[in-house]
């Protein structure tokens, strides 16, 4: 399996074991046919998912808010993510963890689908450039007026559920940007097309609120508390773009990037143009975290 990335790692599905090339779910299932699941994913540090409780917790709510029943305990679910970390055998892993409604007839029906199915994927963990880091990356502003006009390319297209994230990026990549920033109908910034941004400004430590409509993540959650360690204050507030292009730094945050600096918005260059002290001081001390925690 050594050297092709499609092989290594492994698939855990209702509690069986599988490689990536023999696992399979049904093309009846309703996260196949709808989007209709919920999902987490993490990384591992020396083998252990961080923050792994936090995240099996936020996919429990996720499955009580969709009306999907949840399938095992969380602690049933803890021990299949380890076995098949271990069957990976990989340095380190990707680790998405779904639960999709299950499988039912063509119907939008969610009562047609009985029974949960529960899907684990350890795969080669794989991570920004070191480059990212030391340099930054630029982000892109995308109104959600400007997205639901880019729907309708998409026009009698049935999709799953990452459509506006999708097409975000896909906007942004033409702009010689790495990540999506939507903004909502009064111009307030969300979040990240895959992730949550901070900046600093007069000493404070500032990020849009989940009132804006933004999932509140787990590295977020983190880095607030890292902050507040750090003796600088995180506040949840509406933010704009020109809060954006006039900060001191900025940086974006989701668990497989961890914290990644901004130098650029649009065509704006944030601070000096290279990551900011705090910035990274807070990237060490978050690896520190996941490091001691593994």
């Amino acid at each position: 399996m050594a050297g092709n990335s499609d092989q290594e790692g492994a698939i855990c599905i209702e509690g069986e074991l599988f490689s990536p090339v023999d696992a399979e779910v049904s093309v009846f299932d309703r996260g196949f046919l709808y989007g209709d699941s919920a999902f987490e994913v993490m990384r591992t540090y020396a083998g252990k998912p961080f923050m792994e409780q936090a995240h099996l917790e936020r996919l429990e709510r996720s499955c009580e808010k969709l009306f999907i029943a949840f399938p095992v305990t969380l602690e049933k679910l803890s021990e299949e993510i380890q076995r098949t970390i271990q069957r990976a055998g990989l340095p380190e892993c990707y680790v998405r963890v779904v639960v999709s409604r299950g499988r039912g007839p063509l119907a939008l029906d969610p009562a047609s689908a009985l029974h949960p199915v529960r899907m684990i994927y350890a795969l080669p963990l794989k991570v920004p450039p070191d480059e990212i880091y030391e340099q930054g990356i630029a982000l892109g502003t995308v109104s959600d007026v400007e997205l639901s006009a880019g729907m309708a390319l998409a026009t009698g297209v049935k999709s799953s559920n990452y459509l506006n994230s999708i097409l975000a990026l896909h906007d942004v990549l033409r702009r010689e940007c790495q990540e999506a920033v939507v903004t909502g109908v009064h111009g307030e910034i969300k979040e990240g097309s895959s992730s949550n941004l901070f900046i600093l400004r007069d000493g404070a430590l500032l990020t849009p609120p989940r009132s804006a409509g933004v999932l509140e993540g787990i590295t977020r959650q983190v880095v607030m508390e890292l902050a507040a360690e750090q003796g600088i204050a995180a506040i949840e507030t509406l933010l704009f773009p020109s809060d954006l292009y006039t900060c001191q730094e900025a940086f974006i945050t989701s668990s497989i990037r961890e914290i990644v600096p901004v130098t650029r918005v649009d065509d704006i260059t944030i601070g000096s143009g290279c990551p900011g002290e705090f910035t990274t001081r807070l990237l060490k001390s978050y690896r520190d975290r996941a490091g001691k925690s593994a």
